[in-house]
């Protein structure tokens, strides 16, 4: 009789996912003493329907704030409501005890942006298409 059985799946990676976050925060809890894992989201709004347009969403952990997520629509970019944004976002980073930030960027996204607002490259690694590459930056909060 098998031990343990591997499997590949694209399918319910939530509902795992949820179960591997589970038991690695557990085990990080334990080693470091801390649990202080938070989501964090700074959105721009439609001021009458209250819609969410675009924004930032991460997590703060053990003094590092990581950017997952962040996207405004092509008409709402180029007036300072990214910078805004991300300068909020950064803020409450501050405020949660963060000391540093990171986060990734594709060649075709933002990296200048981030530059703009401080943020330092510190890796890149080629990815598809052909001549992109997906940019590691930081910031010193």
């Amino acid at each position: 009789m098998e031990k343990y059985r591997i499997e590949t799946t694209e399918y319910a990676v939530d509902k795992i996912e949820a179960l591997i976050a589970e038991g690695l925060n557990q085990y990080n809890d334990e080693v470091t003493g801390s649990s202080d894992r938070r989501p964090l989201a700074v959105t721009v709004k439609d001021p009458s329907s209250g819609e969410v347009l675009g924004g930032i969403t991460g997590r703060s952990s053990l003094g590092l704030l990581f950017v997952d997520l962040f996207y405004l629509p092509e008409s709402m970019r180029g007036a300072g409501l990214g910078s805004e944004l991300l300068r909020r976002f950064e803020l409450e980073g501050r405020r949660r005890g963060c000391v540093s930030a990171v986060l990734y960027t594709i060649s075709f996204q933002a990296p200048r942006f981030y530059e703009q607002n401080g943020w330092t490259r510190f890796g890149e690694v080629p990815c598809l298409p052909a001549g992109t590459s997906r940019i590691f930056m930081s910031k010193t909060l």
